[in-house]
């Protein structure tokens, strides 16, 4: 369940259809789907992939995607803190990051124009698209992070990331997620 925060104006949404609604009105795509499978820590990327084949396939036909991987963080990845630093810096993509959480949880983070500072709070079966050129960063958490998603391409080389160096997300650093309640 996502829960969307607004945190210099106190807000926050867990209704699914109204965090959608809100996204939408700046090109962020997001969906829930159906997460009933339960992997072991050991489960390899193709199991993962063969089991939401029904709905990762068509997702990717419809928006042209060619390519899809797994990504898996946990409190045992080498180097963590090396690369949470890179996805805590606020950057853009020449291409659309998706993601769909299969497991754990992580905390997108958006700075549109037009709009106040969000994120997003994504866990177990939410999908998440963020736009092609949006400043956004990412974080899995500073402690016991795990997250096992999904990640979706069109081409690999657009995911590299364009860092924006305007230092935004130093503000927010010690935000606290939310809880599901």
């Amino acid at each position: 369940m996502a829960i969307l925060s607004i945190p210099d104006e106190a807000v926050q949404i867990q209704d699914p259809l109204q965090i959608k609604n809100y996204l939408a009105q700046y090109g962020v795509f997001f969906d829930q789907w159906t997460c009933s499978v339960q992997f072991n820590d050991d489960a390899s990327q193709e199991e993962i992939l063969a089991a939401y084949a029904k709905d990762l396939k068509p997702f990717m036909e419809n928006g042209g995607y060619q390519s899809a991987d797994v990504i898996s963080i946990h409190a045992l990845t080498p180097n963590y803190d090396q690369i949470r630093a890179k996805f805590l810096a606020e950057h853009t993509h020449d291409e659309d990051e998706i993601r769909f959480f299969v497991d754990g949880q992580g905390l997108f983070w958006f700075h549109l124009q037009d709009a106040p500072i969000f994120n997003v709070l994504c866990q177990r079966g939410d999908l998440i698209s963020v736009p092609t050129g949006t400043k956004h960063w990412f974080d899995a958490g500073a402690t016991a992070p795990f997250v096992k998603a999904i990640r979706i391409f069109t081409d690999m080389t657009g995911w590299t990331p364009h860092y924006t160096q305007s230092g935004v997300e130093t503000k927010y650093e010690n935000f606290k997620a939310p809880t599901v309640g």
